[in-house]
């Protein structure tokens, strides 16, 4: 359990991260539209992420443990809310479609680099 809180603490804390710097470039280096499509791609995903981290972490937490159809309503709940965001972020034309896509794999890119530090770390165990 104790692994499993520190790759998701890597990965809550990359999302953040990643989210400003891809943000910061694409401000920087592209169009408005861009940057503000990396914004809010990112913080759509990655507010989704943490309320199913909070969600999950409820219903798995005795004694209050959660039916799974509850889990799955909430989840189907947030699924709809953020189609409607996104739907209506494309329909305003405030964001670039690339930038948005590049913004909701935010938390995707977060996983992979939480997966080569605990490659990393297991290389250099056994390498010890």
């Amino acid at each position: 359990m104790k692994d499993q809180q520190r790759i998701l603490n890597i990965i809550s804390h990359a999302n953040w991260y990643l989210l400003l710097m891809a943000s910061a470039i694409g401000f920087i280096n592209f169009s408005t539209e861009v940057g503000l499509g990396i914004a809010a791609g990112g913080l759509i995903v990655t507010v989704n992420f943490h309320l199913l981290a909070r969600t999950l972490k409820k219903a798995f937490t005795p004694p209050h443990i959660a039916s799974v159809k509850g889990v799955i309503f909430k989840y189907y709940i947030r699924f709809i809310i953020t189609g409607v965001f996104i739907y209506g972020l494309m329909a305003s034309k405030l964001v670039d479609p690339f930038g948005l896509i590049a913004g909701l794999s935010v938390v995707v890119a977060s996983m992979f680099i939480a997966t080569l530090n605990e490659l990393r770390q297991l290389i250099m165990k056994e390498a010890g």
